[in-house]
């Protein structure tokens, strides 16, 4: 954990109040899956993204089980800002355990997710979940491993995910069969 904060601390010496803003946007943008919740709904409306939306929504929810109902309880793992209470919080501090981080999973679970069906949106949804996951350390409030784990995880999720919707969900379900 050492390095961890090291890493942190680092961080910490990167601040003005440009970057501030710019990380604060990103990391709310992050709450709660909104922008991903957005996009998958919107895709859920039209016949030709739908099987995406859909894609987005199950990587989600798999996020919410397994990232916060199951691993954060289990592994408890306390926050930086909790253990060191002397760097200034940007945000208030989170009330939930730090691993894995949410926002961080969320984003490349939904990312992944669009761009396992569309390589240029998902390119541009790739980056925006980077910058909300290092925004996320930014504000001290995720450790590195954190993050990194839930990159690996939310990938993993949207690659399942897909896997199942692929199986399910063909292209050819609106055909009609005679």
């Amino acid at each position: 954990m050492n390095w961890e904060f090291s890493f942190l601390y680092l961080l910490q010496e990167l601040h003005t109040p440009v970057l501030d803003k710019i990380m604060l946007f990103f990391t709310k943008l992050g709450n709660i899956g909104m922008p991903w919740l957005a996009i998958a709904v919107l895709m859920l409306c039209f016949k030709k993204t739908r099987r995406c939306g859909i894609a987005i929504l199950g990587s989600l929810l798999v996020k919410e089980l397994v990232g916060n109902l199951l691993l954060k309880n289990l592994i408890a793992r306390q926050r930086p800002c909790w253990i060191d209470t002397t760097v200034p919080l940007l945000i208030s501090s989170p009330s939930s355990f730090s691993f894995p981080s949410g926002h961080t999973f969320d984003g490349f679970a939904a990312s992944v997710s669009i761009l396992l069906y569309y390589k240029k949106a998902g390119i541009a949804a790739l980056l925006a979940a980077a910058v909300i996951a290092f925004s996320r350390m930014y504000l001290f409030v995720h450790f590195p491993t954190d993050v990194l784990a839930s990159v690996v995880l939310g990938i993993l999720a949207a690659v399942l995910v897909h896997k199942i919707v692929e199986a399910y969900y063909p292209d050819n379900i609106y055909k009609i069969h005679r």
